[in-house]
This record gives C-alpha cells, structure tokens and sequence, in this order.
C-alpha cells in the first residue's frame, strides 16, 4: 500500500483491468492502483469542479458515519472530504446522496497556523502504517499531509515532495510550532518528516505518531536514549 484513499476523494482513471484500476488522485496528483469496489463513476463536469471545492468540508470526528438508505451506513473517517454537503447535512454527488452524521470543519481560504499543533494532537499514539492517513494507522508524510489539510492547505504526499515547498530556515531555533523538519539518510534521501512543536520538541509519526525531543542534530528518542532521525532542513510552509 503506497496511500490510502477517504471518502469524498476524486481521482482520474488512467488505466483498466479486470481486477485493478490504476488512478491520479486529483487532491495530490498520487498515482496508485484500486480495486473495483467503493467507488461511484461521476461525469467530468462534476469531476473538474469536485477538484476544486471537495476538500473545503472535512470530517473533524476521529470516526463518522454516512448514511445510503434506512439500512446502510458507512464510517468515514477525520479528513474525509464531504462534497455537496447541504444545511440539511446531505453530501449530493450526481444523482447519490449520503446523509452525514458528524461533525466537520469549514476551511477557510486562508489556513490558519495556530490550528496545527491542535488537530496534530488528534492523531497522537496513532500506530504507524506505511501508506496510511488514518488514525488508524498513518505514516510520517500522510500525518503531516492531513493535518495540513484540516487547516485547508494541501501539501504533497510524500515527504521528499513536501520538502521541494516552503521557506527553509537557517536553524533549529527559528522554527515555529506548525513548522515542517525533514530528515535524511546516509545517501542524502529525504526519508522522514515531522512537525515542529514548542520548547524542542517535535510530533512524527514513528512506530506511533509520538513526541520527541528536537535539536540541530535530530529527533532524539529518550526511550531508546539515542538519535533515531538526522535533520537535513526546517521549513516554513504557512507564515
């Protein structure tokens, strides 16, 4: 698994097999490979303009639940993007319509930094998943991608891509809570990423997503009383 798809996700088929559709999510531009179930067929009209406004609502409960019909219900999880959603709380999509049951965020135009540390917190002690973006299980990247977007900013989906954006900072001690730290390996690849916190310290998704202690040197891991991440730069994505 490279990255998961939430409900109210829309993507571009690029290529069909029997089993497995090979898409481009239009929120990140990630390419990957679905099976056929949990999808529904929109036109492109209502495809080019989900693009623009379908993660303007998002889901701000850990867990929520759409209804189909009396019978069926469907849990959607935080990030979920609601597309459609009405004063009556129906997503319309096309001819479907899914009453939702929950809470959500509208984004504003302008992300708002001072809400980052807030909606991080939500996702702490989240085991680590390769490929997730769920508090069920998240990686590094996909944890700084989502809490992002529930501040209404849309960063790529890995962390090497993430750090192509921004404004680097000279050091450690310039960085702001909301602040991006990456981290490399020994050939120089951007391998990890993390969002900066107060007083040195950092949250990442490592094992779990989890608080550590951060310098000029790294992200340091009293547990195992050692350095387990080596900074490679600090950016400044949102002022």
């Amino acid at each position: 698994m490279v990255t998961q798809l939430l409900f109210g996700d829309v993507f571009e088929i690029l290529e069909i097999h029997p089993k497995w559709i090979r898409i481009k999510d239009a929120y990140d531009g990630y390419e990957s490979w679905i099976d056929h179930k949990q999808w529904l067929e929109i036109s492109i009209e209502t495809f080019e303009e989900l693009k623009k406004t379908h993660a303007k609502q998002v889901v701000s409960d850990l867990a929520a639940v759409v209804r189909i019909n009396e019978k069926e219900v469907q849990s959607i999880l935080i990030g979920s993007s609601l597309p459609g959603l009405n004063n009556q709380h129906i997503v319309s999509v096309e001819s479907q319509n899914f009453a939702f049951d929950g809470s959500f965020f509208n984004l504003n135009s302008t992300p708002q930094k001072n809400k980052l540390v807030e909606n991080s917190f939500m996702y702490l002690n989240a085991p680590y998943l390769w490929g997730g973006k769920t508090p069920f299980g998240i990686d590094c990247s996909g944890f700084t991608q989502m809490v992002y977007k529930l501040n209404g900013f849309a960063l790529p989906r890995d962390a090497y891509q993430q750090a192509e954006i921004g404004e680097t900072l000279s050091f450690v001690e310039e960085a702001e809570p909301g602040d991006l730290a990456f981290f490399d390996d020994d050939e120089g690849n951007i391998i990890h990423v993390g969002m900066v916190l107060e007083q040195g310290t950092i949250i990442h998704a490592s094992g779990k997503v989890r608080i550590d202690a951060l310098d000029h040197q790294g992200i340091y891991n009293k547990e195992l009383k050692n350095y387990s991440h080596k900074l490679r730069l600090i950016k400044k994505i949102i002022d």
